[in-house]
């Protein structure tokens, strides 16, 4: 290889890098980008395809750091490889308001691609990822010009590849064949409280060889050459087969008195800086480049920007010869989508009794041919989720252009998926399960939350509505649990038309993320309200369901299939009982604090809300003076009507409740 002497250089100087970040502020971890440093030198120095001058660039390779603990071998190679972060960043590692943050996070450091930390969620992204440029290349190369090329690269430790959610995806992406995603595994044997051979003894590689992976070992991960060749062999793989590259390394590499052991993990190295520093031929001078290898990155800068400005022309020449093409993916880039996306939903009958489901079903269709690059999936549950898009194809290796993603029964790598796509940026996907198995999926969607992706995710079965199933699918907790992730919209509709805005609010948002909670069981069309009045509430999160005619006396409040309980009960209770639909908490907190009395006055204590789950999050709006009716155990097996009315979610224990909401007094 060229530059072996520069990149030992580079390598080197990462890791003073690293030591001197560490030590500085005595927090880190040190292991891994002392350790993968050489990784580092070749990925950067003359692998990865990217332009540090423009960061955003599509078809640029994405890196992703699943194991975000070693952050500041991120940080150290996006300085030194020039994109906008500077050294003074560098030397702010871990403080406040600084872009070098204690785990990489996106949006927050230029050429960060995802937020990681939480171990293993970058590998289920980096095969979301994969998965997008996949559907971006099917979806938009033409055989005269192919724009959308670009690799996924992540780099993993023992910590990723034992959690399960890389697992899932690694199984997936192998059976997938995404020959454009490598994972590199820096194989060092060592976890933070002991050797890796205290919890772990089976073959790594001969687990993604099953899961479907081209393999390599390299027993030198110091080894430039090595390493080299190896990610020239994966970049060249055009076989249907993602790869694995195990790479022995030395954790800790640099400071001989922790290097190779469980100590070498965290920031236990700092101390011995100086000495490290002499040991790896670098000045005492603290976060030293030389000249040299600055020069050498200025280079390499200028021949990527050059390469992208090639690109660039044959992306003009796209454009030109495919307007049509060129239109929808900047439709995508820029998350527009048509003004008129409610229109495009069918209005239900007015007799119609369906499960929101089952209306699910319907709406998303609907949006899926208004939204060409909106995407579904479900883990197994197609059949029960109803969330299939029809005749829109499925993706595999055969087809990527289809548009509904088969998971298998992996909740966890589904939301770490879905996410990968999202920060692939161009399509809007989704991903589908019963309500009770979102917490399998919940590291996930906090960290979608977190970064702000607009993904949306289905989850139905949302009440001891379920009934026969019982307790273990009865998720009484879980709505009301989802609510608590900050910037997570949880959406939870009555009827169809309802669930129309839901879905509408899903796809318009374009700052975090949506749950949409659907019921198994058949609810009314609530004809008595207008279409426009559901459909707009629930865009509000809030609205007047209905509206007293005399002196009002009571508020009962509720979503989903409780909102037509409390409209029966409220005609028995009388005429000066107001009726507020509550789909969803987060979009109403949203509104300006006029709308917000207009539905719910301050002034006015007499309430009473109701909703078959944990009901303690609605004391925000009835307080402590007010009543909850919810269901605040396990459910029981039974019909589904059977368990709401033996747990009370039932009209006549509504109007028994009144009371003690203060009606009439």
């Amino acid at each position: 290889m060229q530059n072996q002497e520069i990149l030992q250089q580079a390598a080197d100087q990462a890791r003073g890098l690293a030591i001197d970040a560490v030590h500085a502020c005595s927090s880190g971890h040190l292991g891994l980008p002392l350790g993968a440093a050489e990784v580092g030198a070749v990925l950067f120095g003359q692998d990865l395809k990217v332009d540090p001058s423009d960061g955003e660039w599509i078809n640029r390779d994405r890196f992703v750091l699943s194991a975000g603990h070693g952050s500041m071998f991120l940080y150290g190679w996006l300085h030194l490889a020039g994109y906008d972060l500077s050294l003074e960043e560098v030397k702010n590692f871990r403080q406040l308001h600084s872009k070098t943050p204690g785990h990489p996070e996106f949006g927050e450091t230029p050429g960060v691609e995802c937020t990681t930390g939480p171990l293993g969620q970058g590998v289920g992204n980096a095969v979301g990822m994969a998965i997008a440029g996949k559907m971006a290349a099917a979806r938009f190369n033409t055989p005269k010009h192919q724009i959308f090329d670009g690799q996924v690269v992540c780099l993993a430790g023992d910590g990723c590849l034992q959690e399960g959610v890389a697992s899932e995806a690694a199984s997936l992406g192998g059976h997938l064949g995404l020959d454009n995603l490598t994972i590199i595994y820096d194989s060092n044997d060592v976890t933070l409280d002991a050797m890796a051979d205290a919890t772990q003894s089976e073959s790594v590689i001969d687990r993604f060889a099953a899961y479907g992976f081209e393999v390599e070992r390299i027993e030198d991960g110091h080894d430039l050459q090595a390493l080299s060749e190896a990610l020239a062999r994966a970049r060249a793989n055009k076989n249907g087969k993602p790869t694995f590259l195990e790479v022995k390394t030395l954790i800790g590499k640099g400071i001989p008195e922790v290097a190779g052991t469980a100590a070498g993990h965290g920031e236990g190295g700092a101390k011995f800086a100086e000495s490290a520093r002499r040991g790896l031929g670098l000045p005492e001078e603290t976060f030293y480049v030389s000249d040299e290898v600055r020069s050498f990155f200025a280079e390499r800068k200028s021949t990527l920007r050059s390469q992208r400005e090639e690109w660039d022309e044959i992306f003009s020449a796209w454009q030109v010869a495919n307007p049509e093409k060129a239109t929808l993916l900047q439709s995508g880039l820029s998350r527009e989508l048509p003004a008129d996306l409610m229109d495009q939903v069918e209005v239900f009958p007015e007799d119609a009794k369906v499960a929101t489901r089952a209306a699910g079903s319907k709406i998303i269709n609907d949006l899926a041919k208004a939204c060409p690059l909106l995407v579904s999936g479900s883990a197994d549950l197609h059949g029960s989720t109803k969330n299939y898009l029809k005749d829109m194809g499925d993706f595999s290796r055969e087809d990527r252009a289809g548009r509904n993603l088969l998971f298998g029964i992996r909740e966890h790598a589904m939301g770490a998926i879905v996410n990968g796509i999202g920060y692939y940026g161009i399509f809007r996907p989704s991903g589908a399960t019963f309500a009770v198995f979102a917490d399998y999926m919940r590291g996930s969607v906090r960290l979608s939350a977190l970064v702000g992706l607009p993904i949306f995710h289905v989850w139905t079965h949302d009440s001891v509505g379920v009934g026969e199933d019982g307790p273990t699918h009865q998720p009484v907790e879980t709505t009301s649990g989802l609510r608590l992730i900050p910037n997570l919209d949880v959406i939870r509709p009555a009827d169809p038309e309802e669930a129309a805005g839901a879905f509408v609010a899903a796809l318009q948002r374009v700052d975090g993320p949506t749950g949409l909670i659907l019921t198994r069981q058949g609810v009314p069309n609530l004809s008595q309200i207008p279409v426009s009045d559901r459909r707009q509430g629930v865009i509000k999160g809030g609205y007047v369901a209905r509206t007293e005619e005399e002196e009002l006396e009571l508020i009962i409040l509720a979503s989903g299939s409780e909102l037509s309980l409390a409209l029966e009960a409220a005609e028995k209770l009388g005429r000066g009982v107001r009726v507020v639909s509550m789909p969803c908490m987060e979009r109403f907190d949203r509104q300006d604090e006029s709308y917000r009395e207009s539905v719910l006055p301050k002034g006015f204590r007499s309430r009473l809300a109701v909703e078959a789950g944990v009901g303690d999050i609605w004391r925000k709006y009835v307080g402590l003076d007010g009543v909850v009716v919810g269901i605040d155990r396990f459910g029981i097996s039974a019909p589904g009507s059977t368990v709401m009315s033996e747990l009370g979610i039932s009209v006549e224990n509504v109007v028994k409740q009144a009371a003690l909401a203060g009606l009439g007094s």
